[in-house]
């Protein structure tokens, strides 16, 4: 995608550069796409749920949240509780209230969407939750006595922080590898900008990181200056999150010309770039593709670009 170039003889307004926009500007378009409850929002949202004895809601959860028991928390004043609830079974719940599709799973099969039109806001409810939780500082769990076992984790995704945190807990000695500079996979790097604002997957990571027991080392990649063998001599067990090695490619003729990205290459460098301004993108652009991953770079796309 074409940088931005002078124009001999053009006249712009002082720090904006064409077909961007100043800075103030950027924060307001990658600003919070659904703001957080307040506690009487939640209250008021959790109130709605009929807690289902057997929840299509939960059986619509890739982890399996009791849902219902979190809400009925909320409802009742003890979003500490909740958030515990959701911890118990999905370490990452802060992320997973912002990104999740829950409006595909469990809200989709909330019985209130059946009814109604309008299920219970489960997502939300989930971020009110582990938000009040992490905001509050401290871990609510604690490690196991010392197993005098170490195990190393290569790749310092969801997969690996989750295995990571849960080995800590057992009282084994971790040490958390990834090739990249900085810890959090896909979630610092792959997830749109509109989802996650404030940093929130790097603070997610030292807050799950506050357990105790974990080792990170960055820019250590396996082939490179990892290896196998040398992982599996120096620890008693190694565990591979090496998460998402590519995209697919389209396999049609120029699919590899200049200015043709991957959608997941472009979020990244969005999400890590210092100055919006400076991002290459083209004042027209095609996204080839429908699913999430699409509509979040053309969300990002339009967010860059003035108008």
């Amino acid at each position: 995608m074409p940088r931005k170039t002078d124009v001999p003889n053009s006249t712009t307004t002082p720090g904006v550069a064409p077909a961007r926009q100043p800075a103030r500007a950027y924060d307001e378009k990658f600003a919070d796409l659904h703001a957080p409850f307040s506690n009487h929002e939640a209250a008021v949202a959790a109130g709605r749920c009929y807690f289902c004895h057997d929840a299509p809601c939960v059986a619509a959860c890739p982890t399996t949240i009791d849902i219902p028991l979190f809400v009925r928390q909320i409802a009742t004043g003890v979003a500490r509780a909740a958030a515990k609830t959701i911890f118990d079974q999905n370490i990452l719940g802060g992320m997973c209230a912002r990104a999740c599709p829950t409006e595909t799973l469990c809200e989709q099969a909330c019985v209130r969407e059946a009814a109604e039109g309008k299920p219970v806001e489960i997502g939300r409810l989930q971020r009110h939750a582990t938000d009040q939780l992490m905001a509050r500082g401290g871990h609510p769990y604690r490690r196991a006595a010392p197993s005098g076992r170490r195990v190393a984790v290569v790749g310092a995704g969801p997969a690996g922080l989750a295995c990571a945190h849960r080995l800590a807990l057992n009282g084994h000695a971790v040490t958390l590898f990834d090739a990249r500079p900085k810890a959090g996979g896909l979630n610092e790097y792959g997830i749109a900008s509109y989802k996650t604002v404030d940093d929130f997957a790097a603070r997610e990571v030292d807050w799950l990181l506050g357990v105790g027991g974990i080792t990170v080392e960055l820019g250590k990649r396996l082939g490179a200056n990892l290896t196998l063998d040398g992982l599996a001599r120096d620890y008693d067990a190694v565990f591979l999150g090496i998460g998402l090695t590519g995209v697919n490619a389209l396999g049609i003729a120029g699919d590899a010309a200049e200015n043709v990205r991957d959608a997941i290459d472009f979020i990244a460098e969005l999400r890590q770039a210092a100055d919006l301004a400076e991002l290459p993108v083209g004042r027209r652009v095609v996204v080839i593709g429908g699913g999430m991953t699409a509509v979040d770079a053309a969300e990002d796309m339009h967010a860059a670009l003035a108008g």
